[in-house]
C-alpha cells in the first residue's frame, strides 16, 4: 500500500500550497494508477481534489500552526488525513441555501465514505475516506 506524505509548515489563506495540495493530490493518484494498477476511477480522482481543497483550505483558514497533509491508498479507498494545531473540533452547520460559504464541511460529509475528526494531543487529525470505483458513497459517517 503506497502512502505520500505532504508537510506544510506555514501555509496562509492566500498561498499556494492548497493549490499544491490539490496538484500533490493528483499526482498521487496517478501514480498510483499506474504504478500500482490500482482502479482510480475519475469520479474518485474529482472527489479527492475537492475534499483536499476543502480539508487543507479549513486547517489553514482556522489553525494557528502548521497543516499536514497525508494520502493513504490501498486497493479499494483513498484516505486523505489533515492534522492542525487548532483543537477545536468543526462541525457542519445545518443546510442553508442562503448562507454565503462555510458549507464544505456539508459537502465532504455528503460525498465521502466516512468522515472521522479525532483530538490528537495537540489540535486534531480529519481522515475522509473515497472509494476509488464509481459507486455512489454509503454517507456513513463517523465522529469521536
Amino acid at each position: 500500500m503506497p502512502t505520500v506524505t505532504m508537510t506544510s509548515t506555514s501555509c496562509a489563506p492566500a498561498s499556494p500550497c492548497i493549490a499544491d495540495a490539490r496538484r500533490h493530490t493528483i499526482a498521487f493518484l496517478d501514480q498510483a494508477r499506474t504504478d500500482h494498477d490500482l482502479p482510480v476511477s475519475q469520479r474518485a480522482r474529482d472527489i479527492t481534489q475537492l475534499v483536499v481543497s476543502e480539508l487543507v483550505t479549513n486547517a489553514v483558514k482556522y489553525a494557528p500552526g502548521p497543516v499536514r497533509m497525508e494520502l493513504r491508498i490501498n486497493a479499494h479507498a483513498v484516505d486523505i488525513v489533515v492534522r492542525d494545531s487548532d483543537p477545536v473540533m468543526p462541525a457542519a452547520r445545518a443546510a442553508d441555501p442562503g448562507r454565503i460559504g462555510q458549507h464544505g464541511l456539508e459537502v465532504v460529509k455528503a460525498i465521502t465514505e466516512e468522515l472521522l475528526i479525532e483530538r490528537e494531543p495537540v489540535g486534531k487529525r480529519v481522515t475522509a475516506r473515497i472509494a476509488l470505483l464509481s459507486d455512489p458513497p454509503r454517507g456513513d459517517t463517523a465522529h469521536r
